[in-house]
């Protein structure tokens, strides 16, 4: 079938984002077609101005328009617990919850060797600066339950637990395999509230 250049093209730069199969991309693309040009506009500036205003936290790498976030900035967040998470994605489905009141690290992804990345690739280096400058007390891994999550846990657990802080992980109940961002919030907030020690 002849598509035109414009609509096949933005057909193929949306199937290259996640979760966005071929017929999505051209059920978008075609939205896209239906839309005001002011609409394209704004859609376009948001765009742009998400390249050019995000950053990611200085303290905890998670996504901010500023060097330190909300969460870091925010002095009635307990200074003292902190969740380590993968992806920026899973701070935003735990704060959903509305159940934890801590701080968090963002990894940046987890020890996966096939994929290339191993202990360089991730902020871990930079946590345990965290935990040498900051009084924590209790470390919380709230790491997917799948074959890379579970292994870069076992990890860090093995390289935590000598510096005397506690460490706990989410309490079962997420599915294995699962990813956080499409857990519903009433199973990860009962993960959390009912973590274990590892």
């Amino acid at each position: 079938m002849e598509i035109a250049e414009p609509l096949r093209v933005l057909i193929e730069e949306l199937n290259k984002l996640p979760s966005i199969g071929r017929k999505s991309a051209q059920r978008l693309a075609l939205h896209l077609v239906k839309k005001e040009k002011k609409e394209l506009e704004d859609l376009i500036q948001a765009l742009t101005d998400l390249k050019d205003n995000i950053k990611f936290c200085s303290i905890c790498f998670n996504i901010s328009s500023e060097d330190i976030c909300m969460v870091c900035k925010n002095p009635k967040r307990d200074k003292g617990l902190i969740c380590i998470v993968e992806e920026a994605s899973d701070v935003i489905a735990i704060e959903n919850t509305n159940e934890f009141n801590g701080q968090y690290h963002v990894l940046g992804g987890v020890l996966s060797p096939l994929s290339g990345i191993g202990v360089e690739e991730l902020k871990i280096k930079e946590l345990i600066v965290r935990l040498k400058t900051e009084d924590i007390r209790e470390i919380i891994l709230a790491l997917n339950p799948d074959t890379e999550g579970e292994t870069t846990s076992l990890y860090l657990a093995k390289l935590l637990k000598p510096l005397g802080i506690k460490v706990t992980r989410l309490a079962r109940g997420l599915p294995i395999g699962g990813d956080l961002e499409f857990t519903d919030e009433a199973t990860i907030g009962r993960a959390v509230l009912n973590r274990i020690d590892i």
